[in-house]
């Protein structure tokens, strides 16, 4: 086949997939909808579990509901030939209070558009399908989860789509650790014998403005969050136990783990002063950072410029970042996780705003623009040799810093 030839092939494999989605266009987007108006948070999406995979069902592609061992997973998987392997990811999960002011519905719609798509054409291009469902993204680490069971063995190249409040190509996802913090005292009387109590109130807010002072003497690119979730049980009572909730995050997995050191003898110092003591709980499954396949990223662009989506590939330097499980996936397979304007510049991710904007107009748009976008990108890794030797070039020996999985 001359290359001509090829690019001729391409582009009509490229036409086919996207009247295919034009075509579904009307299920994705009430699908999107539905999940919209029943927000389910991590590990109990069962509502979105089962609307996708019925879809997946009636559209005659055999999917694994429950997969790798976690009740809101699945994975359908195509067949067609020796080509390479590339997994379209949904995710569907929500944030308590808020809602999908992530808007992971229009990421799962999108990614089910893609993956169905590409299904219909897999056999004709040579290559493999993987399209998963993956939970828990707003905690709980799902793609972790699944990806020790397995999930992204013998996977080419990984992909999702993430709405914003612009066309970007990359998003500036760092590492992150939660960490929940128990202060330990002694109870007495406030008033009657405060001297016989230890307060572990105190310990918290000693601590807290110990990692405020820190903050002072961090990356500009890290980040130290965190909440009191437990302060005590009554004013008359010397408090005895108080939590506290922390998110760490550093540019890379690897310098996040200096940080957490820092950060604990922060916290320690204030249980010392107090006469207290204090226990961690590193949650596991911390967000390794993502690191973008930019071969890869080139052909998204390209495709998305067909749709008049001029995709910036740059962040602003010295800033932080949101953290996403999808940063462990990129350590393990060349991956992309780029990002589509459903609202306003300036609207912020996990706001109310933001949430209604993930059900409008420009929610649908980037839904179908998305699963198309996706579905030619996976058709240039299928079919171009030179794209599939870019891709894995770029992605180099594969080695996975501690802590990835």
């Amino acid at each position: 086949m001359t290359k001509s030839s090829n690019i001729e092939q391409i582009n009509e494999l490229k036409s086919v997939v996207c009247r295919d989605i034009d075509s579904r266009a009307h299920d994705l987007i009430d699908i999107s909808q539905r999940i919209h108006e029943k927000p389910e948070t991590n590990f109990e999406e069962h509502f979105a579990h089962k609307i996708l995979t019925d879809y997946i069902a009636d559209s005659k592609i055999n999917v694994t509901r429950g997969a790798f061992e976690l009740d809101t997973a699945f994975d359908a998987r195509i067949n067609g030939g020796d080509g390479p392997t590339v997994a379209v990811l949904c995710e569907y999960d929500a944030l308590p209070g808020i809602g999908h002011a992530c808007g992971h519905n229009i990421i799962a719609t999108a990614g089910l558009g893609a993956g169905l798509a590409l299904s219909a054409v897999a056999e004709q291009c040579g290559g493999n399908l993987a399209l998963m469902g993956t939970p828990a993204e707003e905690g709980g680490g799902g793609k972790i989860e699944m990806a020790r069971k397995g999930a992204f063995r013998n996977i080419d190249a990984a992909m999702m789509i993430h709405p914003a409040d612009a066309d970007l190509a990359r998003m500036n996802a760092i590492a992150i650790q939660n960490l929940f913090v128990k202060f330990h005292g002694l109870a007495a009387h406030a008033a009657v014998s405060p001297h016989k109590g230890r307060n572990a109130l105190d310990a918290a807010v000693l601590g807290y403005m110990n990692v405020a002072a820190l903050r002072q003497h961090i990356l500009p690119t890290e980040r130290i969050h965190g909440i009191f979730t437990n302060s005590g049980e009554k004013p008359n009572i010397v408090p005895r136990e108080t939590e506290m909730d922390w998110y760490v995050r550093s540019p890379t997995i690897e310098s996040l783990q200096p940080l957490k050191d820092r950060v604990t003898k922060c916290l320690e110092g204030g249980a010392i002063a107090a006469g207290c003591t204090v226990s961690f709980d590193w949650q596991k499954n911390p967000f390794a950072d993502l690191v973008d396949n930019i071969p890869l990223l080139e052909s998204y662009i390209r495709n998305a410029e067909q749709f008049g989506r001029r995709m910036t590939s740059e962040f602003l330097p010295g800033t932080g970042g949101g953290s996403t499980d999808m940063g462990n996936i990129s350590y393990l397979v060349p991956s992309i996780h780029p990002m589509l304007q459903v609202a306003p510049s300036g609207v912020s991710l996990h706001s109310a705003a933001f949430a209604d904007f993930t059900k409008g107009d420009e929610a649908s748009k980037a839904i179908v623009e998305g699963a198309k976008i996706m579905a030619m990108t996976a058709i240039d890794m299928w079919l171009s040799s030179e794209l599939q030797a870019d891709v894995k070039l770029a992605f180099g020996d594969g080695k996975v810093p501690a802590g990835v999985i």
